[in-house]
């Protein structure tokens, strides 16, 4: 860092407006960015300014031991390397999260991330660097999760990322954030294969217990592209009027992504689950894994397929059946399993039913509908 000095004249006198200003290296070559602006300072002020600098200036090994005033108090004479500021006069300019950035950029490299995208992510001819792009994306998800055109338009200005990578502003050009996306899709297999074996290694994560889910999201825009997914379904959003894709998810018990899909909009919950088998016993293989999941998406059939490969899963029961074994649970003790649960277990044929009661599923489910009959009494009024 050194001080710079713009001269201007006006009504024939010569005005001094100083700036503290850093030398960045990118691969555009060097370029200078204002850290502080100071404005007009005298002779006195500009040497103690000099002098602060060598303390900040990464150049100079050597360090010394400063004390500041403001510029309405003489320093003592006893007082070595006094410095005077005008606290008046002094501006933050374009203040920057770096903690957060810092830390997003350390788990990157705890994860080994930079292992393999280094080899599916090489820079393009024109030197685009495509790694730094996508260290950029994940950190924006990690820390304020959003469009990319929020991260062009307002957070990458609020953030350290160009300081931490060495890059300018054109690491968030919004036109280059998308095309980054679309090089991801390709190693999407080996990226999981990849993660699985990192969060093994470092988490100890096994996948003997997986949870499979669905959700949908819409759109509201009228693109024309991606159409063969973009379709009209049953909406978990309550906007029936609006285009959807379907995501289908596999976590472990920990919270750890697996594998995910993104499938058309009209894909039927119950006919997706036979294909995701498929795929996980092909990477982790047909071990004794227990898969729990919502009532909606398994059928009879795909529950029998899974009964023969000897895969035991933990699934809602249909009303309708419950009803069948009324009888029999009646006559069933309570177990306690935890401080406010217990069960009934039935063991029928080669399937074991688990009748389940929560004491704070019932007060939520008591406050769910205490509300809606509020609303419903509130619109008879």
């Amino acid at each position: 860092m050194y001080l710079k000095c713009r001269r201007r004249f006006k009504d024939g006198k010569e005005h001094r407006y100083f700036s503290i200003v850093e030398s960045i290296r990118t691969r555009r070559g060097v370029i200078k960015r204002q850290v502080l602006y100071l404005g007009e300072i005298n002779d006195s002020q500009e040497a103690s300014w000099c002098k602060a600098l060598e303390v900040f200036d990464k150049s100079d090994k050597t360090y010394r031991q400063l004390s500041i005033f403001t510029d309405d108090i003489n320093p003592p004479d006893k007082v070595t390397n006094p410095i005077q500021i005008k606290l008046n006069e002094m501006r933050l300019d374009r203040p920057r999260e770096w903690g957060a950035c810092w830390l997003a950029l350390e788990m990157w490299n705890f994860l080994g991330l930079d292992n393999f995208w280094s080899k599916h992510l090489t820079p393009s001819r024109k030197g685009t660097n495509w790694l730094n792009f996508l260290k950029t994306l994940v950190t924006y998800r990690w820390i304020s999760a959003g469009s990319e055109w929020r991260l062009h338009r307002q957070w990458f200005k609020s953030s350290a990322m160009a300081d931490l990578l060495g890059e300018d502003d054109s690491i968030a050009l919004d036109d280059t954030l998308y095309r980054c996306l679309d090089l991801l899709h390709a190693p999407k297999k080996d990226l999981f294969s990849f993660l699985s074996e990192r969060w093994k290694t470092l988490f100890n994560i096994s996948y003997d217990v997986l949870l499979y889910d669905l959700t949908s999201t819409y759109f509201e825009a009228d693109s024309k592209d991606n159409e063969r997914l973009k379709k009209f379904g049953y909406s978990r959003d309550k906007r029936s009027d609006c285009v959807q894709v379907v995501i289908a998810l596999i976590v472990t018990k920990e919270g750890f992504p697996v594998a995910y899909e993104v499938m058309p909009g009209n894909t039927q919950d119950r006919t997706t689950l036979p294909e995701f088998l498929k795929k996980i016993e092909t990477v982790y293989g047909k071990l004794n894994r227990l898969w729990i999941m919502d009532r909606g998406i398994p059928t009879e059939e795909s529950l029998k397929k899974m009964r023969e490969h000897n895969a035991d899963y933990l699934v809602g029961t249909p009303r309708g059946k419950l009803s069948k074994l009324e009888k029999q649970l009646l006559k069933e003790p309570w177990k306690k399993v935890q401080e406010n649960v217990k069960v009934k277990l039935i063991r029928e044929e080669k399937e074991l039913y688990i009748l389940t009661f929560s004491n704070g599923r019932r007060d939520k489910e008591r406050s769910m509908r205490q509300r809606r009959l509020r609303n419903l009494y509130e619109r008879l009024k």
